[in-house]
This record gives C-alpha cells, structure tokens and sequence, in this order.
C-alpha cells in the first residue's frame, strides 16, 4: 500500500441543499452498443477484448475488470451510460483523476461533472442538482463524500443505473493503496436503489478481488481478468551500496535515458535533492509530492501529460490519473513500498505500446526506510471509546453518519476511520442508512479485537516490503515474478528484463512442486496460497502473517508446509 492521500488531494463532501429532484426527460436517450461505441471511441474503432467482455457482463451482474492501465476501462462505462440512458455514479478517489476522467468523458460527448473542493460551494449544488433532474449522464464523487447524508438524499431522487467504483483496490488491506473510506460504499449502493456495480483497478491479486467483490456487496459478481503483462517494458533492478551511490546510479539512469520519463522516490526531501543533482547535471525536472500546492500540483501534472516537459521528479502522489502515451522510462530511486503499487507506477510506460524501461535502484537500508513509512498506529483508544459510545444497539434505531459525529463530539474525518475499523472487527455493521453495535462484546474486547487487527495489518506490511526485497534480489526473472504476485502464472522467462539478459531466469516446469495458485497449509503461518515459484525459493500469502518467502525443498521435504 501507499501512504494514504494527503489531505489536500482527497475531493471533500459538499455542503449540500436537497436537491432531490425526480429524474427528468432530459435525461441521455439510450443508444445502441454500436453507436455508443462509435461515439466513444471513434466511428472507426473497435473495443479491446477486456472492454467487450465487461460490456456484456454488466448488462446481466455486478462485474469486477482487472485490467491493465491503458486497457481503456473509463470507455467501458461511458459506453455502458450511454447504452443505458440513466445516471452513472463515478466513485473517484482525487481531484485531478475527477478532473481528468471529467474531460475524457465531455470529449466523448457525455454531459460529465464532478463535485469535489476544486468548485465552489455553489458549483457543487448545482452539479448534484443537475445529476438529479436528468441533465448529466455521469457525475464523479470521492468516497468520502457519499457518507454525506445531504449527498445521499440527492442521488437517491437521481434515476442512478450504475455506480462505477475506480481504483477498487482501494477497498482491500491486501491491495497496494487501502482507503478506509472505500470500505463505507456498500450502504451508500443501498441507499442509492442497488443499481448495478462496476469495480474497476488495473491490478489485484486473487486475495484483493475476493475482497473487492465482497466488501462492496457484489451480487454474484463476474471477475474479469485480463493479462497484466506489458512486454514491451523491459524490467530490471540495480543494487547499490549507500544512499550516495544509489542516488549517482538514478542520475546515471536518467541522463542515458531519451524520451520523456518519470523518477519516483519515497520522501519530498529526496525528490527535491533528486531534482537539485538533475539540474546541475543539465536535465532539468518537474518536482511533485504532496507538500506543493493543489494549484501547483496541477500545474506540473498538466505540463507533463500535455508534452510541454518531459521529466518529473515525484512521489507516489504522481499517480491516478497520469495517462500520457510515450513515457519512455520509470526510475526508481529505492524500491517501491509494494510489488502491485511498483507495477501500477512502471505501467505509465510505454502506454503506446512502444519498448519502454523501468528500473528500480536501491541499496540494503532503504528497506528499512520502508518499513517505518509503511508503520503507523490506528485510531486512539479514546476514539475508539467515543464512537462505540455514539452507536446503538443492534436492536435499536441506526444512527447515520452526521449523528454519529455529533454524538461522538468528533471531527467527521476521525468518526469515520474509528468506525472503518469498528466495522473491519465485526463491531459495527452498516443497516439501511445507518450504524449500529453488532454485539455486546465490551468496550475493552472490541479494544483488543481492534489491536489484534491492526498487528495483523502491521505483520502485512512488513510482509510486502520483504515481498519487494525478493523481486528486487532475484536472479530469476523479474516479469513472471510480479506476474505471479498478480495471479497469473507464466512459466516461462519474459526475455525482457535483466535476468533474462544475463541467462539467469529459469523455466518452471509442468512437473514443479508447486505452482501459482495452491493452496497449503503451514505448521506455524497456517494456511496460504503460493503467489510466485522460483527456481529454489517459493513465496507464499498467509491469511494471517501476510507474505513469506520459504526454501521449496527445505519446507516440503520437512513436511512443515504440505499441498492442500
């Protein structure tokens, strides 16, 4: 996972009046597949096999779409609107992925809006009122801003057919980029007539996806993944001694490099000195993190997705929503906190399909940098106290979300993560448009309970860094390495990254011991699902101690971990 999105990238709920108006005639006609199709894409154009698929399942069920970034899934629902004439909900995690989704879909001739803190107070009214009277086709809202009770009212009077939840890997602890917020859209689907679901996320494991499916309360939901290789990027990792060595190597990288690229490092400070080195050395850089100005932010990513500079300098908050086709190159100065966030940041590459590079530069102790970025403790047990206080029995009378703050005497932004929590630990459950206790466990076992919990989530994180230390260490190779992290099992060397170079990746036979995809079952992390076979080693998702990279012989020799 990536450290949670700054405050000042998070859309805000507005404040708004109800405007809860039946749906009007103005609302889009319905087209056919065809001529949605047309319009979206272009009158010549055809859809991708995973774009297809999605469209013929959306119409039967609640649809989960794996696919890989560029595989066009914003086109899936905009034609999916169109199709169906009535209102699509986007839930979309930031303002500049809103702002860009907004002008992708108005170019393809949807009435879009979103309502998010970039608007005025009057702006946001006005958008959600339009959504309702029938006079948008889609409208893009942050998670954060459907636990607003006002919101709600709006869309409930709003003719919603779909609610598209982007980036869903989102929802799940086992993903790269987990939002608590995320984890309160179910009720808000309720709220809102239980139209159909659409999760959308270029990358998730088969643990995220059961996640997804279930936390969003996907009604016998189809899965659809589609391969998540992109040969035309060659992968490789470069081993450093100090931080000044790593830090000479990414320039060395840099300057060698043609073509516009991106350089991702864990901190401002090392963006900023990143970018000093680059200057002096005649390759000047964009800098973004999230320490800049919204206004400033914007700036940056707008010169660089329009062509008007070629090299930014960032951290991960240069993520969602950067879409430009020819970025020739990804270097990262470190390793990344997670093997799926690693991909999600290497896949803005070579998005036109063109040979791209993306190597990760790092040295032994930026490990442990990642470890203490990756910590961090849950909500207070006086939080905790506060709003288990506020919520009723389950037997009585839910209380929404508005209530809830008050009661509590809590800012909505700390309610709302004590109660993600409440609800991880089966202590609170969602009930119509409200909240209640779901036991009578006392406030001290839900305390426990809780930390319990966040330890689990603790050993996870430290599970996932080691998980990045084996792909970055690994003489085997590197592509079916993250490929199998994602599900997908590809037993043979990519020829595309490093080790392929080198004639050190290894083939994995039909008649290995294990493979992709089995489950087992462990004396001591009990039981698990194989994620990734090297040639002697093995790594292995424990429900309950994350990932553990185990000797193959040594552990299935000794009879300590056993094929279910």
């Amino acid at each position: 996972m990536t450290p949670p999105t700054p405050a000042s990238e998070v859309t805000d709920a507005p404040d708004v009046t109800d405007h809860a108006v039946p749906p009007a005639a103005s609302r889009g006609a319905r087209h056919d597949v065809a001529s949605a199709v047309a319009q979206v894409l272009g009158p010549d154009a055809h859809l991708r096999d995973a774009q297809e698929d999605a469209l013929a399942s959306i119409a039967d069920r609640d649809t989960l779409l794996v696919a890989r970034s560029g595989a066009g899934k914003t086109a899936v629902y905009a034609v999916a609107t169109l199709v169906a004439g009535r209102l699509t909900v986007v839930v979309s995690p930031l303002v500049a992925l809103q702002r860009d989704q907004v002008r992708a879909l108005e170019e393809a001739g949807l009435r879009a809006a979103s309502v998010s803190s970039a608007l005025t107070p009057r702006q946001q009214k006005d958008a959600l009122a339009a959504a309702a009277a029938g006079e948008l086709d889609v409208v893009l809202l942050a998670p954060e801003q459907l636990q607003k009770e006002r919101v709600l009212e709006v869309l409930e009077g709003a003719d919603v057919g779909l609610v598209v939840v982007d980036e869903a890997h989102c929802l799940s602890e086992w993903g790269h980029d987990f939002r608590p917020d995320y984890l309160l859209l179910a009720p808000a689907v309720q709220r809102m007539g239980s139209p159909r679901v659409l999760a959308l996320t270029a990358t998730a494991s088969p643990r995220v996806r059961e996640e997804i499916s279930e936390r969003l309360g996907m009604s016998d939901p189809y899965v659809l993944v589609h391969d998540a290789d992109r040969p035309n990027i060659w992968l490789g990792a470069r081993p450093t001694a100090e931080a000044d060595d790593r830090d000479r190597a990414v320039v060395e990288e840099v300057l060698a490099s043609q073509g516009a690229g991106i350089v991702y490092a864990r901190t401002r400070s090392h963006v900023e000195a990143l970018a000093e080195v680059l200057e002096r050395e005649g390759r000047p850089a964009l800098v973004y993190h999230a320490g800049l100005s919204a206004k400033r932010r914007s700036e940056v990513q707008d010169a660089f997705l329009g062509g008007d500079a070629d090299l930014v300098v960032a951290t991960s908050a240069f993520g969602m929503g950067v879409d430009r086709l020819d970025v020739r190159w990804v270097v990262h100065a470190g390793p990344p906190p997670s093997l799926d966030a690693y991909y999600q940041e290497v896949g803005r590459a070579g998005r036109d399909e063109e040979p791209a590079r993306a190597i990760v530069v790092h040295r032994p102790d930026d490990y442990g940098l990642n470890h203490y970025l990756r910590g961090g403790a849950g909500p207070k047990p006086a939080t905790l106290r506060a709003v288990l206080k506020a919520l009723p029995a389950a037997d009585a009378e839910p209380v929404d979300r508005p209530a809830l703050v008050e009661a509590s005497g809590l800012t909505d932004r700390t309610a709302g993560r004590a109660l993600t929590v409440l609800l991880q630990v089966d202590a609170a459950r969602a009930e119509g448009a409200g909240y209640v206790r779901t036991d009578e466990r006392g406030v001290e076992a839900v305390l426990r309970a809780v930390a319990e919990h966040h330890e689990r989530a603790a050993e996870l994180e430290r599970s996932r860094v080691e998980l990045v230390r084996t792909y970055t260490d690994t003489t085997d190779c590197r592509r079916r390495l993250l490929l199998e992290l994602l599900g997908e099992e590809h037993p043979h060397p990519c020829g595309r990254c490093d080790s392929c170079d080198r004639g050190t990746s290894v083939e994995v036979t039909e008649d290995a011991r294990v493979h992709p995809g089995q489950q087992v079952e462990h004396d001591e992390f009990g039981t698990g699902s194989v994620t990734v076979v090297e040639e002697d080693r093995m790594t292995v998702l424990f429900d309950e101690h994350g990932y553990v990279t185990l000797d193959t012989r040594l552990a299935l020799d000794s009879g300590v971990l056993r094929v279910a």
